[in-house]
């Protein structure tokens, strides 16, 4: 990957850490894993010989990673996306390990084909801080017809709160305005998944 996307990789990596992107613990991961590949490839006994990480931080890290490999590697067949398990099964496994909430959004064609997908922001325990104008800002830059939201509850509870419903509706009422439909917003605890469109709160 470019430089462009190493830096990417590192803000990614230093938000999710919460850890400054100079500190130690970050330049010791780039100097000893210098490529991409390297890095997204880590294990977890690899990042414990790093001063500072025990194996808590190092499934933290590799879970991101997993995450990051997830997003920025294409697939070879277009995924479609026709229903909320569609969106549960393709980003359940790299989310259930993290422990602060990622917002990322499927950007779809008109077919509801998936162009790709994107880390829009990462939140801190129990909130995923996103405003409007990043979601359309990636959405239009990558052409997409509609969009779906998710993110996922650390908690393991799916439950939507009352800042989950209202962004969502904020997000609707943009896309309106734009001309890029918000499909769905779909909220990931462990092992289950709600869908604010089937809950008929969007």
């Amino acid at each position: 990957m470019n430089l462009q996307h190493n830096e990417n990789l590192k803000s990614l990596l230093s938000q999710s850490l919460r850890e400054q992107q100079d500190s130690y613990t970050i330049q010791q991961l780039f100097e000893q894993f210098p490529t991409t590949m390297e890095l997204l490839d880590v294990s977890e006994q690899q990042l414990t010989t790093i001063k500072g990480i025990g194996i808590r931080k190092a499934r933290q890290i590799t879970a991101m990673l997993k995450l990051a490999k997830a997003l920025t590697i294409p697939t070879s067949e277009p995924y479609t996306v026709r229903t909320p398990k569609d969106v549960y099964s393709l980003l359940s496994q790299d989310l259930c390990h993290l422990t602060k909430e990622h917002f990322i959004c499927l950007f779809l064609n008109t077919k509801n084909r998936l162009i790709t997908k994107e880390i829009i922001s990462i939140g801190s325990l129990n909130a995923a801080i996103v405003h409007p104008r990043e979601v359309f800002r990636a959405a239009i830059k990558r052409a997409s017809a509609s969009l779906i939201c998710a993110h996922n509850h650390p908690s393991g509870d799916s439950t939507p709160s009352p800042e989950d419903v209202e962004l969502t509706k904020r997000l609707v009422n943009t896309g309106q305005i734009i001309g890029i439909e918000v499909l769905d917003h779909i909220i990931i605890g462990g092992n289950n998944f709600v869908s604010l469109k089937e809950r008929g709160l969007m």
